[in-house]
């Protein structure tokens, strides 16, 4: 029988999902209340202030001397491969137990410095950055470092701190953002449970030695186990080749009759989803760490060149052409890590619920980066699109912009694509209208339960749409305290208020048609996005006018920029071609316009799209690849 062949309807899909979300608001949030239209500033300003850890310091002044003198990312690009002694000297460092705290061997590092780390680590190989942000904030550590037994934390995490490499295996041939049809069973047995299945897309598959698995246990649901790598009954069946990210140990893996012991289950039967989420949280912040490099290269490398490069008897970067592009990439560099500061500080003091933020940085900061290293190329012209070793064999000054091009293509796509987060955040931005009306659209509903809903939401919507008409940004003096950037916090406040009103309004014209307008929704995060890129920049600019007063040209730049992205976006909330487009894609898969596929070579493969598995043996040879202790 084909495993993967699990048939679940769309209503089982979306019931499992929202089992497996955090479906309480125990602290506050900036962002949920931002898309309720209450523009909350006092969550995030002032500006959290950032712990003194000396210790951090350290370790990040010698992860950077090592990554500047030692590591040499030229050269894991040209091999498509990390070296032995690249994962023995960081495993020296202490790079692969930032997250753990010392009292199992880590550094117990802060959000804030292990991104500052990878933001450090990026900038030489991303492939590098990739494999210690797999590693820790999704793979291993994280998950029992939250929701590990205290023997589970005894017997793990010293061997992940001392460098021992972690995986996260989730994904399957056939299910990718739909769990609710995975097929890696784990089945019951004397002791512990049996893993048979098959894993595709394992960051650090094929070096681990630990791995998270997310199998399903008959009547439980999705579990979580810690695996051993050498395990009997596991095959790395393959290294997978990308894009970009040439060095990524990336795997597919067999599961085998795999025992596992009891004692290995993380978090209890059934929880794996909620883990998952719940890891993510934090875990999504590693993804904008790796952004933030390449902002900062973006940067310094069209800094540098716009100003040597002449044409037309001027440097290029005194043309209005190439100076907007500049003026974008410094911009969105300087929101980007201002987001991404804001999250790791909120999220270390712990005062607030930061599953949107995060989110949001994540979403925010992988779409504008490929942007910011698209324009960096165009920059550079014919040398954007020419290979770094290309332009050293003939003496020039190498620049790495087309490959980080596609080594951040990537983050558009990786822990949930920009698709996947759209729904995500719209659905955690909906929630209290969902708690109090949800069941006013759901059909499935008695007529009873739609009674008690509708006295709710009567009371509910007669207290919350009243503070949707008038608010402080319409006071010409408010938020004078910072400034020359006032106007853009009362356009931000004015803009979460006319958003809140936009999204009541969709609610009430397609009620439960609403999760199907995905392209309205995306629109409606992508406004909250901006909003919040906003905020951050104004209230870092603020905090930081005294030592670096030029932050606040940069933040009044940026809101400028931002404000004319939201602006497009609410137009084209209600002025758009989305119900012209699903019809029109819907003709495409029927064949209507095959025309237009004449006149060139086709695909003469014959393979199906998606590689069917079947549960057994391996019958290719095992490819995994292990690194000598340090």
């Amino acid at each position: 029988m084909t495993t993967t062949q699990r048939n679940v309807s769309e209503q089982q899909a979306r019931q499992v999902a929202e089992a497996a979300r955090e479906s309480e608001w125990r602290k506050p949030s900036f962002g949920k209340e931002l898309f309720l239209g209450r523009f909350r500033l006092d969550l995030i300003d002032p500006w959290p202030t950032e712990q003194p850890r000396p210790d951090a310091d350290e370790f990040l002044r010698k992860l950077g001397e090592y990554v500047r003198d030692e590591m040499d990312g030229a050269r894991i690009e040209r091999d498509d491969r990390i070296p032995d002694e690249v994962f023995q000297g960081l495993a020296r460092l202490g790079a692969f137990g930032m997250k753990i705290p010392k009292e199992y061997g880590g550094l117990g590092l802060s959000n804030l410095h292990y991104c500052r780390a990878l933001t450090l680590v990026g900038s030489a190989s991303a492939s590098v950055g990739a494999l210690l942000s797999a590693h820790q904030s999704i793979g291993v550590p994280q998950p029992v470092k939250v929701f590990g037994t205290p023997e589970q934390k005894k017997a793990f995490l010293p061997r992940l701190a001392a460098g021992e490499v972690s995986a996260f295996l989730l994904t399957e041939p056939d299910v990718g953002s739909d769990p609710a049809r995975l097929g890696t069973i784990a089945e019951p047995v004397e002791g512990g449970y049996k893993l048979n299945g098959v894993k595709l897309w394992a960051t650090n598959g094929t070096v681990a030695t630990l791995l998270v698995v997310m199998a399903r246990v008959p009547e439980k649901g999705i579990t979580a186990f810690v695996v051993e790598g050498d395990a009997e009954g596991i095959t790395v069946e393959r290294r997978n080749s990308f894009l970009g990210l040439r060095g990524l140990e990336n795997s597919v893996t067999r599961f085998h009759d795999v025992f596992v012991p009891e004692a290995n289950v993380i978090g209890g039967l059934g929880k794996g989803l909620k883990i998952a989420l719940t890891t993510l949280n934090t875990g999504r912040l590693s993804l904008p760490a790796m952004c933030v490099s390449a902002g900062k290269r973006s940067v310094a490398i069209a800094r540098e060149w716009s100003v040597e490069r002449v044409q037309w008897g001027r440097p290029v970067g005194r043309h209005e052409a190439v100076a907007k592009k500049i003026a974008f990439i410094a911009a969105t560099t300087y929101a980007m890590e201002s987001m991404l500061d804001l999250c790791c500080m909120i999220a270390d003091d712990d005062r607030n619920d930061i599953r949107i933020e995060a989110a949001l940085v994540k979403l925010f900061a992988s779409e504008m980066a490929w942007q910011v290293a698209d324009e960096l190329v165009q920059i550079r012209g014919g040398r954007g699109y020419e290979k770094a070793d290309s332009m050293a064999a003939r003496g020039e000054r190498a620049a790495e912009a087309e490959q980080m091009l596609r080594d951040l293509r990537i983050n558009r796509i990786f822990e949930g694509s920009t698709e996947i987060m759209h729904l995500l955040i719209a659905r955690e931005a909906v929630d209290a209208h969902l708690s109090v009306a949800g069941d006013i659209i759901d059909p499935s509903v008695s007529l009873a339960r739609k009674g008690k809903a509708a006295a709710r939401a009567g009371g509910f919507y007669a207290r919350w749409l009243p503070t949707l008409a008038v608010g402080k940004g319409q006071a010409p003096n408010a938020y004078g305290e910072f400034g020359p950037l006032a106007g853009h916090l009362r356009y931000v406040e004015r803009a979460s208020r006319k958003l809140a009103r936009s999204t009541f309004y969709a609610m009430s014209r397609w009620q439960g048609k609403l999760e199907r307008k995905q392209g309205f929704l995306g629109r409606v995060v992508d406004i909250g996005a901006e909003l919040f890129a906003m905020s951050a920049v104004c209230g870092r600019a603020r905090a930081e006018r005294d030592h670096r007063p030029e932050g606040l040209e940069l933040a009044d730049l940026f809101c400028r920029q931002a404000r004319l992205r939201a602006d497009a976006l609410f137009a084209a909330l209600w002025d758009n071609t989305d119900s012209l487009d699903v019809r029109a894609a819907k003709r495409v898969l029927d064949g209507r316009y095959a025309f237009l596929e004449d006149g060139v070579i086709g695909d003469t493969g014959g393979a199906a799209w998606v590689g069917a598995w079947e549960a057994g043996p391996a019958t290719v040879d095992d490819v995994r690849r292990r690194i000598p202790p340090a």
